[in-house]
């Protein structure tokens, strides 16, 4: 197994011949053996060992056996110790999970470090195995039969390729000690069960059954990568925009087949998860929506506006008399004049005893209205946004500059004519956007 490991080392991650390495180990037969094939290939690492006081004094002896392995081939033990039982009761979740959680959060952190490049871990093939059934028998897509992947991120399994029967070969050959897990063997435990009761039968109907199931897991991780095409080409084509804010045409979207799989494929990235919720939203009136935690999906007429969920602002904003300039939330100069200049949209030339101190920047409320510059008459915000095509969203992001309880400036937009520079004009006030 030594020769597979390093040819597999050397041919899938060389870069580890020279990086500085956080390896996880429990204490148990798969990561110790990882551990021993780490020293014999000479690699820089330190170990890595979570006591998450589940098993009375079995866990603290799991510990010191990890602290004598780090003393015997003389490399840095990492220990962190958890109270797992009271932050379950605390926030939840099923006690595998929330060590899981806890593990990986621990791992992330000593990572960011910057100490140490990458975090290996001890998944071998039957772990994939097991995942896959487990996968499988709660229902799931092809990215949940691709199986654990062997690289992700600065997390990398270099014994996927290894079996738990060649593995544990190994450890009797070369006289390897580890700790037992008891626990591995309940199988109130899903996974236990998958692994006790259901793999070894699959193996007896065929005996190549694990073989068999990697050139399987070989053929969708191939699949889904062509999927992964096909869902960045069209997203390429229909998500017009940017990060912030996608506008995406539903005629355009509709034409897609199969719709459900697309839909799901094309916006679980953004917290959506449930294809069908998209599909009818599709057909909802205009200002509908659906949230994730991340993100909101609008329908605005024939198109979806799909926004990336902003910090709350405050509602309200001031500006006093003595202002020359602000820089929250939008940037504005504030400056009094001799004339009036070139008239742009970017700026406007006001009366300044017209105006009515504090100023203050604030968003659309219903209702709404002002006397649009040039025009007679006074004219509904709504109205005004219809007539200047502005979908929702762009209607919640423009901020307005008032005066007293008067609509000053539409921001970027229209200038109020009840404001506007006159013969009688003294002193003149510009404001602009600042670049």
């Amino acid at each position: 197994m030594l020769k597979s490991f390093q040819k597999h080392i050397q041919s899938t991650f060389p870069e580890l011949e020279h990086q500085k390495i956080i390896l996880a180990c429990s204490g148990g037969i798969d990561s110790v053996v990882l551990t021993h094939l780490c020293q014999k290939l000479n690699l820089k690492f330190s170990l890595a060992h979570c006591n998450f006081k589940l098993r009375g004094e079995e866990s603290y002896k799991d510990a010191r056996f990890v602290q004598d392995l780090a003393k015997m081939m003389g490399v840095e033990l990492l220990q962190k110790d958890f109270d797992t039982h009271s932050i379950q009761e605390s926030e939840g979740g099923s006690i595998q999970m929330v060590a899981r959680n806890l593990r990986y959060q621990w791992f992330d952190a000593l990572l960011h470090e910057e100490r140490f490049d990458v975090l290996l871990t001890a998944h071998h093939a039957d772990d994939d195995l097991e995942t896959f059934l487990i996968n499988l028998s709660r229902g799931t897509g092809i990215e949940g039969l691709s199986g654990i992947p062997e690289r992700r991120n600065n997390i990398v399994r270099p014994l996927l390729l290894f079996s738990r029967e060649e593995i544990s070969a190994f450890a009797k050959t070369e006289r390897i000690h580890w700790r037992e897990d008891a626990s591995n063997d309940d199988i109130k435990y899903l996974r236990n069960a998958v692994r006790h009761q259901v793999i070894p039968n699959l193996k007896k109907l065929h005996p190549s059954f694990l073989q068999n199931f990697r050139k399987t897991q070989q053929l969708l991780k191939q699949t889904k990568a062509i999927a992964a095409e096909e869902i960045k080409r069209q997203k390429m084509l229909l998500f017009k925009g940017d990060a912030e804010l996608y506008t995406i045409s539903i005629v355009q979207l509709r034409k897609l087949n199969p719709l459900e799989s697309y839909c799901y494929a094309l916006f679980k990235q953004f917290g959506f998860k449930e294809p069908k919720e998209i599909i009818r939203l599709m057909t909802s009136d205009s200002g509908k929506e659906l949230h994730s935690l991340s993100h909101r999906l609008l329908k605005d007429r024939t198109y979806f506006l799909l926004q990336k969920k902003e910090l709350k602002h405050a509602e309200k904003y001031h500006i006093d008399q003595r202002s020359t300039y602000i820089d929250k939330p939008i940037a504005l100069k504030l400056e009094e004049v001799y004339a009036v200049n070139e008239l742009k949209k970017e700026t406007i030339y006001v009366d300044k005893e017209t105006l009515n101190y504090p100023l203050t920047l604030r968003k659309w409320e219903k209702g709404d209205y002002f006397y649009p510059y040039g025009m007679r008459g006074k004219k509904k915000l709504s109205k005004f946004f219809k007539d200047e095509k502005m979908n929702q969203i762009a209607k919640e992001r423009q901020w307005l500059l008032v005066s007293g309880d008067d609509i000053l400036w539409v921001v970027g937009k229209r200038a109020d004519d009840r404001f506007k520079v006159t013969q009688k004009t003294k002193t003149i006030l510009k404001i602009g956007l600042k670049e």
